[in-house]
């Protein structure tokens, strides 16, 4: 909205152009998204209490985690809104990308809202059944991603850009595209799931890769530093930069809440949006692979899981001591911000590294 008003009154107050750049709407939504969530959380927090929307915690998890029952969830929701306001007030509304990336946040963060629905009212830490959510996940990210197959206009849109490597490029088609972006989509967003376990453990990490993927969209969508580094032109993609400013600045105030100990957790509504939002725009600017690089650490949490699981229904033996990994830690005897502040560092030096990938090429 204000992008398009910042176009119609700069035809006559040239100083209003300033606002159609899109670095400096990068850093008002994000300053946008933190002003919001700082002024509704605290209310929304106390509303999520006195409806009595708290956590219900596992009896299979460590013992220091009972304290935690009660604690307000679904804070998510907080993020989702301040997001999509931002990206309404700084956004161009008419690039497709930026509604694609919107509408499937929104949507998985539904998913994730009936999930926690479900536990909240029935008491049930299990929420909506893995086979239903993941029905629901698949739906939308077919959808989403052939949505995405089908607009695109050059090869490049549906090519795997190869970390590194200038000129390497493996083209896909639409079917291999929906295919690895159907994968990317709901694997990130149950990897952030997975890792959204400790206080403030999964919010962070999200925060620093959707401000790299800010840098990558905004390259991608410009022809001077697209050409300059190596990399495919995605018209329009640049527009990206602004929801990920919108993420990054909602999830830091949304941090503030959720450091420990944490006064409300992002529930499923949170972290399958985000995690969602994450694969979403790292499909259109074409760094899956980077992506793969800077989560490291969701995609390790979630191979813990999945080796978990297996070892277990083939030789009956668990090769962790919990899944997923955080867990396993915790029971080693790291406390809990030694967990979450550990795992961040490790996301920063991930995600420096996914960042070199723009120049050494």
């Amino acid at each position: 909205m204000l992008y398009e008003a910042a176009q119609w009154v700069g035809q006559d107050v040239r100083a209003f152009n300033v606002l159609t750049y899109i670095t400096l709407r990068v850093v008002l939504a994000a300053l946008t998204a933190l002003a919001i969530s700082f002024i509704v959380g605290p209310g929304m927090i106390r509303q999520l209490a006195a409806y009595k929307i708290g956590q219900a915690v596992r009896d299979d998890g460590p013992a220091s985690h009972l304290v935690k029952s009660g604690t307000p969830t679904m804070g998510g929701a907080l993020i989702l809104v301040s997001v999509a306001i931002t990206t309404f007030l700084w956004a161009d509304l008419a690039n497709r990308y930026v509604w694609l990336c919107l509408l499937t946040t929104l949507g998985f963060g539904a998913v994730g809202w009936v999930d926690d629905w479900r536990k909240v009212v029935h008491r049930n830490p299990k929420g909506l059944s893995a086979r239903a959510k993941f029905a629901w996940q698949s739906l939308i990210a077919v959808i989403a991603v052939y949505l995405l197959a089908f607009t695109a206009k050059l090869p490049q849109q549906t090519e795997v850009i190869v970390p590194f490597f200038k000129t390497i490029a493996i083209p896909l088609g639409t079917l291999g595209f929906v295919i690895l972006g159907y994968f990317v989509v709901v694997g990130t967003s149950n990897a952030v799931n997975l890792t959204d376990g400790l206080d403030g453990l999964a919010i962070m990490p999200t925060v620093m890769i959707a401000s790299a993927l800010a840098v990558f969209a905004y390259v991608s969508g410009n022809a001077v530093f697209s050409k300059y580094l190596g990399f495919p032109l995605i018209p329009g993609a640049g527009e990206l930069a602004v929801f990920c400013g919108a993420i990054a600045g909602a999830g830091l105030a949304f941090l503030w809440f959720n450091a420990y100990p944490a006064e409300v957790f992002m529930g499923d509504v949170g972290a399958l949006a985000l995690g969602a939002a994450l694969g979403m725009v790292a499909l259109v600017v074409r760094q899956e692979i980077v992506l793969v690089i800077m989560g490291g650490v969701f995609v390790v949490e979630t191979l813990s899981v999945i080796i978990q699981v297996a070892s277990f229904k083939l030789t009956g033996k668990r090769v962790f001591r919990m899944a997923p990994l955080h867990h396993h830690y915790e029971l080693k005897g790291w406390k809990e911000n030694q967990v979450v502040v550990r795992f961040w560092i490790i996301t920063m030096m991930l995600v420096l590294f996914g960042l070199s990938t723009l120049k050494l090429r």
